[in-house]
């Protein structure tokens, strides 16, 4: 919350979040207990959520709410056919298969980590499948499967999500858990008329921003957020950062910063 604005948009008590810009990254504060911020970098944090549930939700979530708005912006809708989501037990993936369920798409959970198939079941996944599926090279042009696909891993992956994608479909890709590359060809694109959105999450403009949390406090409520998150103290977060680079870690991570 706020404790101090130079800013008239802003007072004390007034209860704010911050996604992206650089916080962290390029400026201090990501894991601070204040920070001095840019005013234009706030946002309203919607009444549904507390400041931890606004924290559980944290980048990732939100990142997947632009994932899939962008599908929605394509106008697929509930009833064109599945609905791919890779990752899907990490952050990003776990919060896409939530929102996809709760507006009324088909999901398929693409995971390496078959023991969390009930897990992606309880957030509405109508579907599990094994990520050695899509992992390995493939065909550059593959049965019409997806009618949208939210990738948060890239590589190979993300090449035969969009090989597989169907006739208009749209593919939304954030990440790059397997790699950068895109080890891909231009046939979806040119025969199959299949668009792939990049999801830069970072330097966007507010009211995009607001959407998405509008989009997440509709659909993501706080009993989910507590089953997809794990909290840690700040003397933890070094340890775990390995945990989360082996992609071992469930959904989401929130860290105490007072202990």
């Amino acid at each position: 919350s706020v404790e101090r604005s130079d800013d008239p948009a802003w007072k004390p008590g007034d209860r704010v979040v911050v996604n992206g810009w650089g916080m962290g990254e390029t400026d201090w504060g990501g894991l601070a207990q204040k920070a001095r911020v840019s005013a234009g970098w706030l946002l309203r944090l919607p009444e549904a959520y507390s400041t931890r549930q606004a924290m559980a939700i944290g980048t990732a979530g939100y990142t997947a709410a632009l994932c899939v708005m962008a599908l929605q912006r394509h106008g697929l809708k509930p009833g064109d056919g599945e609905m791919l989501v890779t990752g899907a037990a990490g952050g990003v993936g776990s919060v896409a298969v939530r929102l996809l369920a709760g507006l009324g798409y088909s999901v398929t959970a693409s995971t390496g980590r078959p023991q969390e198939a009930d897990y992606l079941q309880s957030l509405g996944a109508a579907h599990v499948i094994d990520r050695a599926e899509l992992s390995a090279p493939g065909k550059p042009l593959q049965r019409e499967r997806w009618a949208g696909v939210v990738d948060t891993v890239g590589s190979h992956t993300l090449a035969n999500a969009c090989a597989a994608t169907r006739w208009n479909g749209a593919v939304a890709a954030c990440g790059l858990a397997q790699g950068a590359d895109f080890a891909g060809t231009v046939m979806p694109f040119i025969l199959r008329g299949v668009t792939l959105y990049g999801i830069n999450c970072v330097f966007i403009d507010n009211a995009r921003r607001a959407d998405a949390w509008r989009l997440l406090a509709q659909h993501v409520d706080g009993d989910t957020l507590e089953r997809m998150t794990v909290e840690i103290g700040l003397s933890q977060a070094i340890a775990q950062s390995s945990v989360l680079l082996d992609g071992k870690v469930r959904g989401r991570l929130v860290v105490d910063v007072n202990r």
